[in-house]
Formats: structure tokens, sequence, C-alpha cells
């Protein structure tokens, strides 16, 4: 399994970014996909998540209206639009990747991902 992330870097407030997270080595339609997050000195936290087969989605409250995590399954990527992005948004953000078997069980569950990419940095400046 792997997991190549992109698309992160440096944005004012308010601003927008789009992650993308294109996965190999697995049947990626047969996968939920998530996103995570790790500031300094915090835990990782769930961000999004997406089933890739039927499209159901979970988002943690304090992105809810702000970001939008797609797949496209012929690509088998991943994505994560972030819109008025706020400086409290800054964090390595990581794509994660599991079988998919029970949605309950993965919503923004971090230890329920099998797989994760190497992280990319995002910064949003005030």
């Amino acid at each position: 399994v792997q997991l190549v992330e992109s698309g992160g870097g440096l944005v004012q407030a308010g601003g927008s970014l789009r992650l993308s997270c294109t996965a190999s080595g697995f049947t990626f339609e047969n996968y939920i996909m998530g996103w995570f997050r790790q500031a300094p000195g915090k835990e990782r936290e769930g961000v999004a998540c997406i089933v890739n087969r039927g499209g159901r989605t979970c988002y943690a409250d304090s992105v809810k209206g702000r970001f939008t995590i797609t797949v496209d399954l012929a690509k088998s990527t991943a994505y994560l639009q972030m819109n008025s992005l706020k400086p409290e948004d800054t964090a390595v953000y990581y794509c994660a990747a599991t079988l998919y078997n029970d949605f309950a069980a993965h919503i923004l569950n971090v230890p329920a991902f099998a797989h994760s990419g190497q992280g990319l940095q995002v910064t949003v400046s005030s």
C-alpha cells in the first residue's frame, strides 16, 4: 500500500488549498479514505473521511462547511478541498486508508486506519 500526498503549502487566512492523495497497491474502491492532521504539541486528529464506494463522508466539527473530501475512483485519488482556512488549521496533514467494513468504526478514528502517507505541511498565516 502506498499513499502519496501533494498540495500542501503556505496560504493566508481565508484562502484555499486542495490536498491530493494518490493510492496504489490495493483495490481502491474497497477502502475508506481519511485525512488527519497533527499540529505541534497536539495529538493527531481526524479531519474527514469518505467511503470510496458510495461516497459517504464524515467531518470534524471544526472543518464542517469549510472542507470537502472527495474521491476519483478512476484515478485512485482522494482529495481534501480546504476553503476559508484559519491559522488554527496549520498542521501536518496525513492521508490514510483502510479496508472498509463499518462506517461507525472509522469515523475520524485514527487507529482504525491501517495505512498512512508521509504527511505534508499546511501553514495558514494570519
